[in-house]
């Protein structure tokens, strides 16, 4: 077996598994879980209907491969969306393509993008830089891919976002990735534009490619959308996009995750090495899933809506919890990352045994650097259910942090 395997620890919800592991909840409450970030509003019927559709007007499209760089009317559509979005103009045929979901593509990235014979310490393994709190993802790409992980530290005074300062360049000179996220998974907060150029400075004095995580980018509770790494990028001059590619997917902007739907864009060299190793590893998009996935992208109308039933929801959930809780409405994104004051772990469990309701515990999501786990003593809340089912989970997280002992 690959022993690169070994090195992979438990993903948080497994280590929620084994926190739950002989504990009954009470069963006069309905289960309620906040602990899996899975879109629970409906998918778009538009997206449904296309679906359908290319089944019926093409039934033998199931009966061939399809391309791995997907079908030009798809690449079109994303560019299409970019410049809507963003006011980007990318080559649809070179600078883009289509991915099986955002969670696929990065881990795929970081295996094209590794070189673990290649380092500037010898007898060391290359790195890939990750923010911290994190997405577990990051890491598992980085241990398979032969790089070890290094996590930055985080700054609470920015919402958990990651302080970039505080990396040594002795680190920086190893580094062949880095994965940011924003909006940021658990926090939610968004990269400001200094944040990008500092990125990019480093970036081109050290070589190393970013790999930009934008899966939330269409959930925001401000007037203006979050920036987007190719956004920042253009409006910085860098419109070659050097050694910068950008995920995203429907999963979330759409509530399709079932679908397991988005695309990859930026640096055109990368593109081309990232579709060879596509080729290889076997990641054609259906014809079914790449017709449902134009229409979606070339609809904006359903997005604007999801994005108010989400504004709606914390707007009611959020000053509810902040009674008991320091917790606060996030830039972006559908998470409520909140202080507890006191173990996480503990008030998880104790939370699922007392009321049936599920939370994540904030130390799952991040792991111990600098000397301390940034993720300790706080929760991730998923409002992903309808307001009602949200409201009710909160009333009952209310009742307990109000009788729970300090």
């Amino acid at each position: 077996m690959n022993p690169l395997l070994a090195r992979l620890q438990p993903y948080p919800f497994e280590r929620l598994r084994q926190l739950f592991a002989g504990v009954t909840p009470n069963p006069a409450y309905r289960p309620i879980s906040l602990g899996i970030g899975e879109p629970k509003h409906a998918p778009p019927a538009l997206i449904q209907q296309a679906m359908v559709a290319s089944i019926i007007a093409s039934p033998s499209g199931l009966a061939s491969y399809p391309a791995t760089a997907g079908e030009p009317a798809l690449r079109e559509a994303f560019a299409g969306w970019l410049h809507r979005r963003y006011g980007l103009k990318l080559n649809p045929v070179t600078q883009m393509l289509p991915v099986n979901g955002s969670r696929e593509a990065l881990f795929a990235l970081t295996q094209t993008v590794i070189n673990p014979g290649v380092t500037n310490s010898p007898g060391q393994r290359p790195l890939v830089v990750c923010p911290n709190p994190f997405y577990q993802i990051y890491e598992g790409a980085a241990l398979l891919a032969g790089a070890d992980a290094y996590y930055v530290a985080s700054d609470p005074a920015r919402n958990f976002g990651p302080d970039w300062d505080s990396v040594p360049d002795a680190v920086w000179a190893r580094t062949q990735q880095l994965f940011v996220c924003s909006p940021g998974n658990p926090t939610g907060a968004v990269m400001p534009l200094i944040e990008w150029q500092k990125l990019f400075e480093l970036s081109d004095r050290f070589g190393f490619v970013i790999a930009s995580d934008e899966c939330y980018s269409e959930i925001y509770f401000r007037d203006e959308p979050p920036l987007g790494g190719l956004e920042a990028a253009a409006r910085l001059g860098r419109s070659d996009f050097k050694n910068l590619l950008a995920l995203t997917s429907l999963s979330k902007r759409s509530n399709v995750p079932g679908m397991r739907s988005g695309f990859v864009a930026g640096d055109e060299a990368l593109i081309k090495q990232f579709l060879l190793y596509r080729t290889y590893h076997g990641s054609a998009m259906s014809p079914v899933v790449q017709a449902a996935s134009l229409a979606a992208w070339q609809d904006e109308a359903h997005v604007v809506d999801n994005r108010a039933l989400y504004r709606t929801k914390f707007a009611q959930v959020t000053p509810l919890l902040a009674q008991v809780m320091k917790v606060a409405l996030p830039d972006a994104g559908f998470y409520l990352w909140a202080d507890v004051a006191g173990n996480d772990t503990a008030f998880a469990r104790d939370l699922y045994a007392l009321y049936n309701v599920t939370v994540l515990p904030g130390s799952f999501l991040a792991r111990e650097a600098q000397g301390h786990n940034p993720g300790a003593g706080r929760i991730r809340m998923a409002l992903v259910a309808d307001t009602a089912e949200c409201l009710e989970a909160a009333q009952r997280i209310v009742q307990f942090a109000s009788t729970r002992p300090s």
